[in-house]
């Protein structure tokens, strides 16, 4: 699991990551994977569909040269190589 700081340029929001509901602004805990996942937010002036974009972890490439192949085939499998930007600022006027 990945923590992201999601927030909107208006104080109060709704959204889903995933179908899973969440209210912010907050941290939002979401499934790391390599596909992107797309968050959906609501709030009374308007309504986003912004999309988190996975990218390899830099951690990855550190445990392959301390864990070797291991460490980056457990990473791999359980697609903790991957991540998500730690912030998400919604744009809403």
């Amino acid at each position: 699991m990945q923590k992201i700081n999601v927030s909107s340029t208006h104080d109060e929001i709704r959204g889903t990551i995933d179908g899973v509901p969440f209210k912010g602004p907050g941290v939002v805990s979401v499934k790391r994977s390599r596909s992107d996942k797309t968050i959906m937010i609501e709030t009374p002036s308007c309504q986003r569909e912004v999309v988190l974009q996975s990218s390899v972890d830099p951690k990855f490439f550190i445990n392959i040269l301390s864990g070797g192949v291991f460490g980056s085939t457990t990473d791999f499998v359980s697609e903790r190589m991957w991540k998500y930007q730690d912030q998400v600022v919604v744009p809403c006027k």
